[in-house]
């Protein structure tokens, strides 16, 4: 897991922050109104769960979007920008004349990635989540060449806001190793938002001593130790525990589980967790999304997935590590301010046109219910 990503991709997106605006960072609720939904006609699980998410959110009929697209986890920018975003963006402007659609939902049957052009300077275009990419879908014209900045990051300066904001949509995925789990997902947030998730929460942290001069890891860690320290204070969970060993926490460890955050076990899900429907956690490590698919593999999103929980994030390539939603910033809007999943994850989500997928109803409210 690289420190940083270095001034010469940061200086490819901030070309794009042309104006100086005083916009506000406070979020409005997202409306089902306000969601796309975007399925695969080659594959029927696509469509069916598609229109059974829509019923359950009771997101209109004539959002949804169906293409035909490769059935594969991996595409080429060629078939990516022919048999998904020209069609997305087509079909996009026809059913949003009013600009009024913030959120689109791939379905199971999507690619997950995009593969590279072949260039002599290979660097300029890297590999990208079908997810990350797709939020630029409305500006055809926008070069995307490694990171940008996502305009609806909080933690930036305020005098640097993308004058597009509202251009740049925000994108979650319904999927899982199969169908069944996907549909899962939705049954569970539907269910669990009801009375607002319960149970436990555990944040692993990785350095038992912080100094004044952190690194870039350990600033992360630290960020680790606040979101814990925001789920505490919010009074929401039975417990919340923070274990700052080394080690991060081991089988049957970690009974009740309602929110997890935690690192480092690269490729090799740990089965700690007894999993409570809704659960929404995330594992910081290089390479847990990189399938979604692959039974052989033991990525932590497919394998937390399978074992049950309702939402979670990672990177289908190395990401580096301040590509990752900033801990403190995803559980404060989760958890304190109670936002949707989505919101709470483009709100503390550093890059856009990047590696990182967010899988998970984006409507969920897991603490809606819940004084």
């Amino acid at each position: 897991m690289h420190k940083s990503r270095g001034i010469r991709m940061l200086s490819i997106g901030f070309v794009l922050l042309a104006l100086i605006l005083g916009i506000s960072t406070k979020a409005i609720a997202l409306e089902p109104k306000e969601v796309v939904v975007i399925a695969n006609l080659k594959s029927k699980a696509s469509v069916e769960l598609a229109k059974y998410y829509m019923k359950g959110r009771k997101i209109p009929p004539a959002n949804l979007i169906t293409i035909s697209c490769t059935l594969k986890e991996r595409c080429s920018r060629n078939t990516y920008e022919k048999e998904i975003a020209d069609p997305v963006r087509k079909l996009l402007l026809r059913a949003d004349c009013s600009g009024r659609i913030k959120c689109l939902v791939l379905m199971t049957g999507i690619p997950l990635k995009v593969e590279p052009e072949k260039r002599s300077k290979p660097e300029i275009s890297e590999l990208a989540s079908v997810d990350s990419e797709i939020s630029f879908v409305r500006i055809k014209e926008l070069r995307l060449e490694g990171w940008l900045p996502n305009p609806h990051f909080t933690g930036y300066d305020q005098a640097n806001i993308l004058q597009f904001r509202s251009d740049v949509l925000m994108v979650s995925r319904l999927d899982g190793p199969d169908a069944k789990t996907a549909k899962r997902i939705i049954d569970d947030a539907l269910r669990v938002e009801k009375h607002g998730l319960k149970g436990i929460a555990y944040f692993d942290a990785r350095y038992p001593l912080l100094g004044k001069d952190l690194n870039t890891y350990e600033k992360y860690d630290l960020s680790i130790r606040k979101a814990s320290e925001i789920v505490r204070k919010s009074g929401l969970m039975k417990d919340v525990v923070l274990d700052t060993r080394s080690n991060l926490f081991q089988k049957g460890q970690c009974p009740d589980a309602a929110l997890y955050c935690g690192w480092y076990s690269l490729a090799k899900y740990v089965d700690a967790f007894k999993w409570n429907a809704g659960s929404v956690g995330f594992h910081i490590a290089s390479s847990e999304c990189v399938s979604l698919k692959n039974p052989a593999k033991p990525y932590w999103c497919p394998n937390m997935l399978k074992h049950g929980v309702c939402a979670t994030l990672g990177p289908v390539a190395e990401p580096y590590l301040n590509a990752f939603p900033d801990p403190e910033l995803f559980f404060k809007y989760l958890v304190e301010e109670k936002k949707t999943l989505v919101e709470s994850y483009f709100m503390s989500q550093p890059f856009v046109s990047w590696r990182m997928v967010l899988i998970g109803d984006p409507l969920y409210e897991p603490f809606k219910n819940r004084e």
